[in-house]
């Protein structure tokens, strides 16, 4: 299959399971429980009539076929509908909240891939020995921990105990900066606890993943055929082992992009960083209905790009998949 007939195939998969989500994205909020205008307007004093008004006004009050068929004729305006809560755009709402989630995300993903990606390969090397056996329990217990009792635990330690970080939010508020340096450590020292919590979850999986990639590639028989031809360790790890083992984890990599876009809902809530994932928080607490489809599709598209990038860039890396 050429390059043009293969991007082809992903695509139309990628369009035809975008189109699943949106039916799925539209219905799975109509079942919630509770009343979203009741959520919003919680004065038992209201009138039947106002909150008739309020249901026509947001479209609460046609079937829903009708609200599915609007639906899917405002998305091709990129129209995703207005918030109940905050009275905008959704687009508006959540373009607003990206900046702060790439910052967080992108920050711990970037650490937690070379950090899990160098222990992977320092505990393979080391196989069998109190190193190995150390870091493999410590990527264990990182792994299975839950974010949100680490978040907690963070607080508890360097923002309650030891007063060195602050508790929440990503700045000072109402704060004036004499110059950008100020501004920058501000906003570093708001960021730190965040992306250390983020680090240290994502990291243990990574170095688990490459360890065992790393295993088996190197007792793979090319890699005995290049060992008695001579090649040094050094050699033999940086130019037959590593490249073959990160295959792997670029599909873990690409799939973890995709999720965490969405912004880590614990640790955003935790920390109250004013993210996409406190957003779908805070939006669901409120029966927020097109914020919550707003933010599922486009974590939904963040997820299915992430890996379609993967496909691609693995027939690019892997022979054996352009064969």
């Amino acid at each position: 299959m050429n390059m043009r007939l293969y991007l082809l195939s992903k695509f139309s998969q990628a369009v035809v399971t975008i189109f699943i989500v949106l039916i799925i994205n539209f219905f799975l909020f109509r079942v919630m429980p509770g009343d979203p205008v009741r959520v919003l307007i919680r004065s038992p004093r209201i009138s039947a009539e106002t909150l008739a008004r309020l249901r026509e006004r947001f479209g609460l009050d046609e079937s829903l076929l009708t609200q599915f068929w609007v639906y899917l004729r405002d998305l091709f305006t990129l129209d995703l509908g207005s918030s109940f809560n905050y009275r905008q755009p959704v687009l508006d709402v959540i373009l607003e909240r990206v900046p702060a989630t790439l910052l967080l995300v992108g920050t711990a993903t970037l650490l937690s891939i070379v950090l899990g990606i160098s222990l992977g390969v320092l505990l393979a090397w080391k196989r069998g020995t109190r190193i190995d056996v150390g870091g493999l329990a410590l990527s264990l217990i990182l792994y299975a921990m839950p974010t949100f009792w680490v978040g907690i635990i963070m607080l508890m330690v360097f923002a309650v105990y030891w007063n060195i970080f602050p508790l929440w939010g990503m700045g000072v508020p109402g704060a004036i900066y004499q110059t950008f340096w100020a501004e920058l450590l501000s906003r570093l020292h708001h960021l730190f606890l965040p992306v250390l919590t983020f680090t240290l979850i994502l990291v243990g999986e990574y170095a688990l993943i490459m360890r065992s990639s790393l295993l088996e590639v190197l007792h793979e028989d090319y890699m005995l055929t290049a060992r008695a031809k001579g090649v040094s360790a050094t050699e033999l790890l940086r130019r037959h082992a590593l490249p073959n083992a990160l295959l792997p984890m670029v599909t873990l990599i690409a799939i973890n992009l995709g999720f965490i876009i969405g912004g880590a809902i614990q640790i955003e809530t935790v920390f109250s960083w004013p993210g996409l994932g406190r957003l779908m928080f805070s939006a669901l607490t409120d029966r927020d209905y097109p914020v919550l489809q707003g933010l599922f599709l486009f974590i939904t598209i963040c997820v299915i790009l992430a890996n379609l990038g993967a496909d691609i860039i693995y027939r690019y890396i892997d022979p054996r998949v352009k064969a």
